[in-house]
């Protein structure tokens, strides 16, 4: 609590702690969702198996539009991408040296939960497990890091997404939410394939806004600061994100029409969660239903911020916020492992229910079964979270120039990492993998991951 405190107290007036709060509240969201949706039952060998309850509970596809809270995530990372940016370039840096501390707090965790993996399906293997059954084991495990690949794919086209939104504003989002619509059309036409550049410019278009709320933050800033260049200031106001009333409830009533038109006789699924047998995925890629429901989502945000923010300067509040926030990634990667350690104990001593989907018992099991991992959750987190929060703590140095060298060995590195998320995402859960992960792709990850690790070690020579 002393440490927290410390935090708490250093935090410094300018910075949007409800901004904190939402990515906090975001992982929350998903964690909780992943765990009520989960039927557990036994597949023909009478191994353990489960699956998502929405393909039998089409009831619950509006409460999706609450559950899917991915873009919240890419709305903060732009706001926090922004902040560390400019931060970072105003104490010598540039965007290779960026890249390089941004990495940090997110490959380290990451690194953590795949050789626990490696090594627990290669003992597994060992004793003579089956290898299809140890991959679909990690396949579960890892279904986190296709998301967490998606949001590392994003956060190195930081600084030129963020030079054109200094010159264009909000026409870029705007571009890039015209590019997922056309996409589309591709994909209800048939040609799927036209449409995967929707991962790209769906989360680029939620990330941009992230920008012009940080542009918003600092006319905001601007504003009280007597005697500020005015020349910049209006700079500002064409790039900001409208953060008043009258911009808030536009988009929270124009979002929810948009939306209900859309999924309603418009083509698009009402669950905002992917239900096997849909014409098409809403979240992978982004559809423009899920744009739309996001600019609700954002609507209603805006709405509450002023009094949240105010909520948030009182030290007990800002003090959870921070605790959840040093170990959120943490919490995110392990908590489907925690599921497979609930069920496999249970199963173990003959206590594993598997009551149907949408029965009274499925209903009544909800409960222990929520508050069962949580517990092995925080497990978990104190064993693994501290590398994570080691990271959040971490004192900012001054930053210098990359050399041309240097920076390319730090996109190779970081590069490697992503690849190989996506290559393990995209590879069958019932592959024969004794090791869980492809090991063409363990391997990548951890050659990459090395080298980032490296190059934090090795400061550049001053110039």
């Amino acid at each position: 609590m002393g440490r927290l405190r410390q935090l708490a107290d250093r935090t410094p007036p300018e910075r949007e702690r409800y901004l904190d709060l939402l990515r906090a509240l975001a992982i929350v969201m998903v964690v909780l969702g992943h765990w009520t949706v989960t039927v557990i039952g036994y597949d023909a060998t009478g191994a353990p198996d489960g699956h998502s309850a929405l393909a039998e509970l089409p009831w619950a596809y509006p409460l999706t539009w609450l559950a899917q809270v991915m873009p919240v995530f890419f709305l903060v990372g732009g706001y926090a991408n922004a902040a560390s940016l400019h931060s970072f370039r105003d104490r010598g840096g540039d965007g290779a040296g960026w890249l390089l501390d941004r990495s940090v707090r997110l490959v380290r965790p990451t690194t953590v939960l795949l050789v626990v993996l490696a090594v627990g399906a290669a003992g597994s293997s060992l004793v003579g497990a089956e290898a299809t059954r140890v991959r679909t084991v990690v396949w579960f495990a890892t279904i986190p890091l296709w998301f967490l690949a998606a949001y590392l794919a994003v956060v190195p086209l930081t600084p030129p997404m963020y030079a054109l939104h200094r010159r264009l504003g909000l026409a870029v989002p705007l571009v890039l939410v015209l590019l997922v619509a056309a996409g589309d059309l591709a994909r209800l036409a048939g040609h799927e394939r036209l449409g995967l550049g929707g991962y790209a410019f769906g989360w680029l278009a939620v990330h941009q806004l992230g920008f012009a709320w940080y542009d918003a933050r600092q006319r905001a800033d601007a504003a009280r600061r007597p005697g500020e260049d005015r020349a910049g200031d209006a700079g500002l106001r064409r790039r900001r994100l409208p953060t008043g009333r009258p911009a808030a409830l536009a988009l929270l009533a124009g979002g929810l029409a948009a939306t209900i038109g859309l999924t309603g006789p418009g083509p698009y699924p009402v669950s905002m969660l992917n239900v096997p047998g849909q014409r098409l995925d809403n979240a992978s890629p982004p559809s423009l239903a899920l744009l739309t429901l996001f600019a609700a989502q954002l609507g209603l945000i805006l709405l509450l911020r002023d009094p949240v923010e105010r909520w948030l300067h009182r030290r007990r509040p800002w003090q959870a916020v921070i605790a959840v926030n040093s170990v959120v990634l943490t919490v995110f990667l392990w908590h489907l492992t925690a599921v497979l350690l609930l069920v496999g104990a249970l199963d173990a001593v003959g206590l594993l229910p598997t009551p149907q989907a949408g029965s009274a018992a499925w209903y009544a099991w909800r409960v222990p079964w929520l508050l069962m991992l949580a517990a092995v959750l925080a497990v978990l987190v104190a064993a693994f979270g501290r590398v994570e929060a080691r990271t959040v703590r971490r004192d900012r140095t001054t930053a210098e120039p990359t050399s041309p060298v240097r920076g390319v060995l730090i996109v190779a590195g970081y590069a490697a990492v992503v690849a190989a998320l996506v290559v393990n995402s995209q590879t069958p859960k019932a592959a024969p993998e004794p090791l869980g992960l492809p090991v063409a792709a363990l391997v990548t990850y951890l050659a990459g991951a090395g080298l980032l690790r490296l190059l934090t070690w090795i400061r550049p020579s001053p110039r």
